[in-house]
């Protein structure tokens, strides 16, 4: 399995450092509003990501924090007059509904800042000893960069050419401008911590790298978040990492890419800005997740709502598929002998599951491994209609459980979508009963009324034919002509 690995800008082969097992870490939010959709593309790619290592049989240990402390959640708080743990306690708990929503699987560890101050500490302590990090009179500590002869490592930047051509934070207590924050002294009102060096909290940089350490150990297999991370805030941690406890603080370093809204950075400013919510309130997660999933991780995705809606005739076709296979097969006899068109679906079936795989080794290729569900919709619906009166049940049925299964590779859930467009079984009846073709129970209402509309189609009296469709549609229902025959089906929308 391929995977392509930021620090060293290649792919190259996985290799766990524990053989079947995968220590993998993805930085979680700032908890202070509603995650935006860029967020939740990278936390859908690396849901896939982690989902496809299961699939191949590896042990996943997943763990995502969560910054429940840090400047952002203090002025949320200042201007609504609430504390930061209210804040922080509250759209901790709105990132984990969306994400519930969005069909992210839970992580195995969620670790939250305010509860490792001691694992953070600690972490400060030791680099002060080894002369990597320095306190200051005020309070503050710093990771010393210079310290650390490799820094740049994961970026690729080099500290002289930053000095000469981008801007730095000005601070008189630091030793060198680039020096970042380790602990920050208490302010009066904010949340604070006693600490050897004083009252205060955590720096940003500083959590992630004493949570990977404390519940995963140092090196783990992945690391990941997004591009906009690579560089202050992964190359410090892989800096303290590296300063602290001499090795590594990941073998592999993943990044997803941009998201763009019509071909523009997604911006307030620009009233192009959504959040993950907003686009959950107005879609299923299983189409938003086959428009993320159309575009390789690294890519910058274009989002749009066209998009989107294209996305929803992707996921309609795909449901449709697996519904008609498992119809046709409940209404196939019994087998008999394999047919060219059995033997076509079933060398379909097996090339799906191949392509799929195939492009998921290289780099978790989700463009390529849609392409080949898709690719098995096509071939499932040519065998539908070819095969009409001679259904072979269990190639049908195993077509079927194949889209299922490589769709909850990706996360898509085609169950969820179907959940609750059972037909209820009191129109069927009433439908039947006023077109005069009422059965015993409402599979018999639903098979008289759709065989007396197929009489009617086949004496050519539209009329009546006309007449049952409009009257069942009055209901809610429609009837929907498939490859393999006509069913009743729920109207949608």
């Amino acid at each position: 399995m391929l995977v392509y690995n930021s620090q060293s800008h290649r792919k190259q082969e996985l290799e766990p450092i524990e053989p079947g097992k995968i220590r993998m870490y993805v930085c979680g939010p700032t908890v202070y509003d509603q995650i935006h959709i860029g967020n939740g593309r990278t936390f859908l790619s690396f849901d896939v990501i982690r989902r496809y290592l299961m699939f191949k049989g590896y042990e996943v240990t997943f763990a995502q924090n969560l910054t429940d402390v840090d400047d952002k959640i203090i002025n949320r708080a200042n201007e609504q007059g609430r504390t930061a743990a209210e804040v922080a306690e509250e759209f901790s708990d709105k990132f984990i509904e969306q994400m519930h929503r969005f069909g992210i699987l839970d992580p195995d560890i969620r670790p939250r800042a305010t509860r490792e101050i001691e694992a953070m500490q600690e972490m400060i302590s030791l680099l002060i000893e080894q002369g990597n990090a320095y306190a200051v009179p005020s309070g503050d500590v710093y990771f010393s960069v210079r310290s650390d002869h490799a820094y740049g490592v994961l970026s690729g930047r080099d500290l002289d050419q930053l000095r000469a051509g981008e801007r730095v934070e000005v601070n008189d207590q630091k030793r060198d401008p680039f020096d970042f924050a380790l602990w920050k002294a208490a302010k009066p009102g904010e949340p604070s911590w006693p600490s050897p060096w004083g009252d205060g909290r955590p720096g940003w940089h500083t959590e992630c790298c004493a949570m990977i350490h404390r519940y995963l150990g140092t090196p783990i297999d992945i690391h990941g978040g997004g591009a906009d991370l690579v560089f202050p805030h992964h190359e410090n941690e892989t800096a303290q990492a590296m300063c602290a406890w001499h090795e590594p603080l990941a073998n592999v370093w993943m990044h997803t890419g941009m998201l763009q809204i019509n071909e523009e950075k997604m911006s307030k400013s620009l009233g192009n800005f959504y959040t993950l919510k907003e686009v959950l309130d107005r879609y299923p997660a299983n189409a938003v997740r086959i428009l993320m999933l159309q575009t390789h991780y690294r890519a910058p995705l274009d989002f749009s709502f066209d998009r989107l809606d294209g996305a929803m005739s992707s996921l309609d076709r795909l449901q449709s598929c697996v519904k008609n296979l498992r119809w046709a097969a409940e209404a196939a006899p019994q087998d008999g002998c394999l047919t060219e068109a059995d033997r076509a679906l079933g060398m379909a079936i097996d090339s799906a599951e191949k392509e799929f795989e195939s492009s998921m080794d290289d780099d978790f290729n989700t463009a390529g491994g849609l392409a080949a569900i898709f690719g098995l919709v096509t071939e499932s619906n040519k065998y539908l209609s070819e095969a009409a009166g001679s259904i072979e049940t269990a190639v049908t049925l195993r077509a079927a459980d194949a889209l299922v299964e490589l769709c909850n590779v990706l996360g898509i859930d085609l169950a969820k979508d179907s959940a609750g467009e059972e037909l209820p079984g009191e129109l069927v009846t009433l439908a039947a009963e006023r077109a005069g073709y009422a059965g015993s129970s409402p599979d018999e209402a639903a098979e008289a009324l759709l065989a007396a509309r197929q009489e009617a189609r086949a004496a050519k009296d539209w009329g009546t034919a006309d007449a049952i469709r409009d009257g069942i549609a009055a209901l809610g229902l429609v009837v929907e002509d498939t490859a393999a025959g006509a069913r009743l089906r729920r109207k949608k929308g």
